[in-house]
């Protein structure tokens, strides 16, 4: 799996960089999102509006195992610190909250180690019970219910947390 990881951490590091002059500072969230992510966070995380998600190769995608992935019609997608969204979902700011609980996935994992394990859960329990989407899910939940707010990236840091059920259920 590893040289699949690598080609994959070259893909989106390419595809960050193509888009990089298109990227929006999610800095513009932090009115209705404040709270629950900090202006330096925001200040280093990004979205870009795009008429189709960026992807992979299919074929590669394929060999480890997600097709579970590529049969799910995706409105945002994370890489790193950027998320690409489609314009009919770029003023959701659940939508929005929900792909900056993965930047913090992203950043706290780091690269190599978030990819290692969403492909690992995605091959084990499916995209749509995959514990990272089910911490993602479950705390844009709790927001989009107007919950106590907490620190996201802090949250998302300590292990411990990232398996709490009152994080993950989702319903």
């Amino acid at each position: 799996m590893s040289c699949m990881v690598e080609a994959l951490e070259q893909w989106i590091e390419q595809t960050n960089q193509y888009h990089e002059d298109k990227r929006l500072s999610c800095t513009c969230l932090l009115e209705k999102l404040n709270g629950f992510y900090s202006l330096d966070f925001l200040q280093n995380s990004y979205f870009v509006i795009v008429p189709v998600i960026p992807m992979p190769d299919r074929s590669e995608l394929r060999q480890l195992g997600l097709d579970d992935l590529l049969n799910k019609e995706l409105n945002a997608f994370t890489y790193k610190n950027t998320y690409y969204i489609l314009p009919h979902v770029a003023l959701d700011i659940n939508t929005h909250f929900h792909e900056l609980v993965r930047v913090a996935q992203w950043q706290h994992f780091g690269t190599t180690g978030f990819l290692e394990r969403y492909i690992t859960e995605i091959q084990c329990f499916g995209c749509l019970n995959a514990p990272l989407r089910k911490v993602a899910t479950g705390l844009s939940k709790h927001f989009l219910n107007q919950g106590c707010s907490f620190d996201v990236p802090t949250l998302v840091s300590h292990p411990n947390n990232l398996d709490d059920p009152l994080i993950t259920q989702v319903g």
